[in-house]
């Protein structure tokens, strides 16, 4: 049994090894430029977040505001110049800030392309061209492709390496137990790799959902005001900093770099990917296309509809957090009653 882990860890390690060889110039590029995307999304997160203290901040007033001051005060202008540094480096061919691990998964797609048609890279595709757009999607996916091959091969032979000698020490039977914990935690590892994308998603629908009541309510008041889409389109989008008003900010970026209409809206629908935001930009697009007088009162309804159904996930949403919520007032429950027939036992059972 020792022998046979050994021959794996050795023969999964080889193969690490190898592949880390045979990277070249390309796999460095590729991996350079994932380090950059990564530190670019970094820093949309950290400015984001401060816009987003921005505005709390804002709604507070005298002494709320400076309490509130202390707790939502970061540093993120030194984390971003830190991130903005380590990506300048790296364009100048400084690649320090470039991991050695993730090498030789870029390595084995370029080695076995048919990785790049399997389901798997595909999945991971269009979920980062939901997340950040069709223009680093495919980079995006192979980053992670490359850390799913080449973590686990890393970390296997460490796992059955330590489980051969914890035999050799202590038996077969903590070997074995040595063994099934790290393949599980390796497995655990990975799957959480790949399932951070799904996660990532998740919440950025639910977050969208969460915002469009309050974007179409405030189109369908200044498209009957009078003012033309786009403009209002690019008014609303400045009004927050959350998910789907930066959606719509790239929107608009796009159409003031003269992108046609329907193209940005269709792109904004393939960014978005919920059933709102495709009803309201194909209900934008028929109206630049077709034409349509009522786009105004087309969007007072959309803007009830959203409200309702706001209402009605609010209310599945508690109905869930009160379920969800028996299970530990039982618990609770139970420890006040022993807690109180405790003691009139003791007294019984000395009475007795």
């Amino acid at each position: 049994m020792k022998l046979i882990l050994l021959v794996f860890a050795t023969a999964a390690l080889a193969a690490w090894i190898v592949l880390l060889c045979v990277a070249g110039r390309q796999e460095w590029v590729s991996a350079a430029f994932g380090k950059i995307l990564e530190n670019m999304l970094q820093i949309d997160k950290l400015r984001a977040k401060d816009a987003t203290n921005a505005q709390r901040l804002e709604a507070c007033r005298g002494l709320e505001r400076k309490v509130m001051g202390l707790f939502l005060a970061s540093d993120s202008e030194k984390k971003i110049a830190k991130l903005q540094a380590q990506n300048a480096a790296i364009q100048q061919g400084n690649m320090r800030g470039v991991s050695l691990l993730v090498l030789p998964g870029y390595a084995a797609q370029r080695l076995y392309p048919k990785l790049k048609l399997e389901s798997l890279h595909k999945g991971l595709y269009e979920k980062n061209a939901e997340l950040y757009g069709k223009k680093y999607a495919d980079k995006r996916a192979e980053a992670l492709l490359a850390k799913l091959i080449s973590y686990p091969l890393l970390a296997i032979p460490a796992v059955f390496a330590l489980g051969a000698a914890v035999m050799t020490a202590s038996g077969s039977t903590q070997g074995l137990a040595v063994l099934g914990i790290g393949t599980a935690l390796v497995a655990v590892f990975v799957y959480a790799l790949f399932d951070e994308v799904d996660d990532k998603l998740k919440k950025r629908r639910a977050a969208i959902a969460r915002q469009f009541p309050n974007v179409v309510s405030k189109l369908a008041l200044l498209v009957t005001s009078g003012m033309i889409m786009d403009k209002a389109w690019a008014e609303t989008s400045l009004s927050r900093s959350d998910e789907l008003y930066m959606e719509m900010r790239k929107t608009a970026d796009e159409l003031n770099n003269l992108v046609e209409p329907v193209e940005a809206y269709s792109n904004f629908i393939d960014r978005c990917n919920t059933k709102e935001t495709t009803k309201l930009a194909s209900a934008i697009i028929q109206n630049l296309t077709k034409g349509n007088a009522e786009i105004g009162r087309l969007l007072k309804d959309m803007a009830h509809e959203a409200w309702q159904e706001r209402r009605h996930t609010a209310k599945k949403a508690s109905e869930a957090a009160n379920t969800k919520l028996m299970i530990p007032t039982m618990l609770l429950f139970i420890a006040i009653l022993i807690m109180i027939m405790a003691p009139v036992v003791v007294n019984f059972t000395s009475l007795m």
